[in-house]
């Protein structure tokens, strides 16, 4: 009999994040596995203009945005959008009739599936993919350790508790997990992967394209993706006035945008580097790896803090696939994608001198990199394809049903 899963997402395509990203390598992989799956959205898509939506050979069950006064209020919107949540999965799972509930980060995901999953005797597995609640601080909306921060975390705990099985998506946030006394045999690991024939091995530059950028004769260091606190951009562009003492040539090409784009570009002017670094904004998916054949050097300097110390991010793991040279910041969400010195250089977070020296080092190495960048890609190839990731799901599904899937 075939597998039936009803997976429960914040959002999803067409929206453009590493998360819908995840989503639909997830969904394709399980297919190829031979297995049924369903795909239903929080509020959190926005609004929709229809209940179902294909999009990229994956078709959407959507969730219609509460109304009403508690949708517009602070933390009772929440409860509205959990409530809406609920009774869309519900009135899903009543007619697809799943043998499984997959709900995905955030929480408020997690509480409706086991909801649901309570009263039609359907076993939930839940899937963290970051605690949200350390997001929420870095973006400001919450303050480490309080009161709306301690109640996030003690609905995760409680959700991660009643969930019959749960999955993380790297060594860190299970530890964590483990340490707040969940057993370890109920914590499967789904690490985040690549899809290798999407990635080519790095291609030539556009020489049209560089010299209208201005870096037709620069080395570039480079970093695509979005412009979060935590990504410590502004640690890049604090260290490129003593990047350029030594290396005149270099210029920093940014690509995407987000939070703290105004932040860095005003940074830049103090800095007098405004002819140095290149804001591109946000291009197309499909444009993207034009702009990766023009960068030398990809850069991911991550402060440490506990959401970079616990979640492994994304993009370093498609500079390799691509055969890039990279550096990253020591945080631990980095430690576990990178080896030092064999498929990436790994620097000292929040260390500008480290960081310079580290960055000129790279750019000089005796072979320009290849061999750093051989190792990553074959990292990949190897290791860290979605094929061998999915697999993981086959036990942790098993367990959560008490039989084979």
């Amino acid at each position: 009999m075939t597998l039936r899963v009803l997976h429960v997402f914040d959002h999803s395509l067409p929206l453009h994040s590493g998360y819908t990203f995840r989503s639909a390598n997830i969904l394709r992989g399980q297919r190829r596995l031979g297995w049924e799956t369903f795909h239903l959205t929080s509020p959190k898509q926005g609004k929709v203009e229809r209940e179902e939506e294909t999009v990229d050979d994956l078709h959407f069950f959507r969730t219609a945005l509460p109304t009403g006064l508690s949708s517009r209020l602070p933390l009772l919107n929440q409860w509205a959008f959990m409530r809406a949540t609920e009774q869309r999965l519900l009135e899903l799972a009543q007619r697809l009739k799943p043998d499984l509930l997959h709900a995905h980060s955030p929480v408020l995901n997690a509480h409706p599936a086991l909801n649901v999953g309570r009263q039609l005797g359907i076993p939930v597995v839940y899937e963290i993919r970051a605690f949200w609640e350390d997001a929420a601080v870095d973006h400001g909306t919450q303050s480490e350790w309080g009161l709306r921060y301690r109640l996030t975390r003690a609905m995760e705990t409680r959700a991660v508790r009643q969930a019959s099985q749960v999955v993380t998506i790297c060594g860190g946030l299970r530890g964590d997990l483990v340490a707040r006394g969940i057993p370890l045999d109920k914590i499967g690991v789904v690490p985040n992967a690549v899809d290798i024939e999407q990635f080519s091995l790095g291609g030539e530059p556009d020489p049209a394209l560089k010299a209208s950028l201005g870096l037709a004769d620069s080395q570039v260091i480079g970093f695509l993706g979005s412009f979060y606190a935590y990504e410590g951009l502004d640690l890049l562009i604090e260290a490129l006035p003593l990047i350029l003492e030594r290396a005149p040539d270099v210029k920093l090409l940014l690509v995407g945008g987000g939070p703290q784009e105004g932040n860095l570009k005003a940074q830049a002017a103090a800095l007098n580097l405004s002819d140095k670094v290149v804001f591109v904004g946000r291009v197309p998916h499909s444009e993207v790896n034009r702009y990766y054949d023009l960068v030398d050097l990809l850069a991911y300097p991550r402060h440490a803090m506990r959401l970079t110390d616990l979640v492994t991010p994304l993009k370093p793991l498609e500079a390799m696939a691509q055969g890039r040279l990279l550096i990253a910041s020591d945080v631990g969400g980095h430690q576990e994608l990178i080896e030092d010195g064999y498929t990436g250089i790994l620097f000292r977070a929040g260390d500008v001198a480290d960081l310079t020296d580290k960055a000129l080092a790279t750019l000089n190495l005796p072979d320009g990199g290849a061999t750093l960048c051989a190792n990553g890609r074959r990292f990949v190839e190897n290791e860290r394809n979605w094929a061998r990731s999915i697999a993981n799901y086959s036990a942790i599904y098993g367990a959560a049903l008490g039989r084979a899937p």
